[in-house]
């Protein structure tokens, strides 16, 4: 018999960034990083798991004290609940599978299923740079192993950033595949602009398309599933969207319009592991592809990269990092070292149990806030 849940702790963590990380999504400089590591214990085991603050959790923890861990589908339900009223609570999900994996003994990637604990990843770059800047880092990064990068738009005329891309493909030559994310799907709360209409994200589709891009992300607002569906049914590139879409119901909305051809629901941003391992069944029994946002701290992208080495048939998964800008040292900064891609362009995970990974909390400390 498994131990019950004893203890249920947040802790927050921020590193400062300097120079700071100019976001393409968020026109304000980023100056610091922050993380929210939630601490899970039954008896002598302990389960981490990160992502949002999970500001609204506080003074709910008895609903899950004295608990099976195990008893995963009745904590899915509560946090979906939680969820509605206050936002994000899959960080405690991720801590609860580690949990479990630390019990049984097992890494995550084998508990759901896995039979290796390998994933090709691609090289997720996060600043918009003058075209012959990107296209050196493009040069390196194809160097480097990366079989796939991805590119950000974010220009008033999109004009600007397809001359980017073209300027990418130039340099990287026929071999290496091109993502690019528009980042149309949803907003920074400061930022009040219009996304794409239909006709610009076909003109945008059509123009990528003749640079042999693999998927345009996002091109229209997140929630409109029959102008997505159009898109994808006249483009000759792939359609990915789906990251910011915190409704399970939602992420069947596109399944049901036919709206994309690669899924991107983050376990820690919008679905949770086991519904996002749900999600990932249904993607592929209907021939799209289920290729997850990764895109926070080391723990967040991590339990991605197990829920994909269990389940996912793409060819290869968001892996964030465009240095000197965003290292793995930055984006794992929580980790006692940072996750680093091999030169074939996969990443290894741990055998050892849950997410694979013991957090020096001691050298945390001085981070907390």
């Amino acid at each position: 018999m498994s131990p019950t849940i004893d203890r249920i702790t947040l802790h927050h963590y921020r590193l400062p960034l300097d120079p700071p990380f100019h976001a393409s999504w968020d026109p304000q400089p980023r100056r610091s990083f922050g993380a929210t590591i939630v601490r899970v214990t039954a008896g002598d085991y302990e389960g981490v798991g990160a992502g949002d603050a999970m500001l609204g959790f506080a003074g709910h923890e008895h609903l899950f004290l004295g608990q099976d861990p195990f008893a995963i589908e009745r904590h899915v339900t509560l946090l979906d609940n939680l969820q509605f009223h206050y936002g994000r609570m899959w960080p405690l999900e991720i801590a609860l599978w580690d949990l479990m994996g630390q019990i049984s003994g097992q890494p995550l990637w084998k508990l759901l299923g896995g039979s290796s604990n390998r994933v090709r990843v691609y090289a997720s770059t996060g600043e918009r740079l003058p075209a012959a800047q990107r296209a050196a880092t493009a040069r390196t990064l194809r160097d480097m192993g990366f079989p796939a990068l991805k590119l950000r738009f974010h220009a008033a005329d999109p004009r600007q950033d397809i001359a980017i891309a073209a300027a990418v493909r130039a340099a990287v030559g026929p071999d290496m595949h091109i993502l690019i994310d528009a980042n149309q799907g949803w907003r920074m709360p400061w930022d009040a602009s219009a996304p794409w209409d239909l006709k610009t994200a076909s003109w945008v589709a059509d123009a990528l398309a003749e640079l042999d891009v693999f998927w345009l992300e996002e091109p229209l607002h997140r929630h409109d599933y029959v102008n997505l569906a159009a898109l994808r049914r006249r483009s000759r590139v792939r359609i990915a969207g789906g990251e910011g879409n915190r409704d399970f119901a939602e992420l069947h909305q596109y399944l049901a319009h036919g709206s994309l051809d690669v899924y991107q629901p983050d376990v820690a941003w919008s679905t949770g592991i086991l519904r996002g391992c749900q999600l990932a069944r249904a993607v592929q029994a209907a021939s799209a592809l289920y290729s997850p946002h990764t895109w926070g701290d080391g723990l967040v992208l991590l339990a991605n990269l197990h829920v994909s080495a269990a389940l996912s048939q793409a060819p290869f998964i968001e892996f964030p990092f465009d240095p000197p800008a965003w290292t793995p040292q930055r984006r794992d900064f929580i980790l006692p070292q940072p996750l680093l891609p091999e030169p074939d362009g996969f990443v290894t995970l741990p055998h050892a149990p849950g997410l694979g990974v013991t957090l020096d909390w001691q050298a945390l400390a001085p981070l907390q806030t």
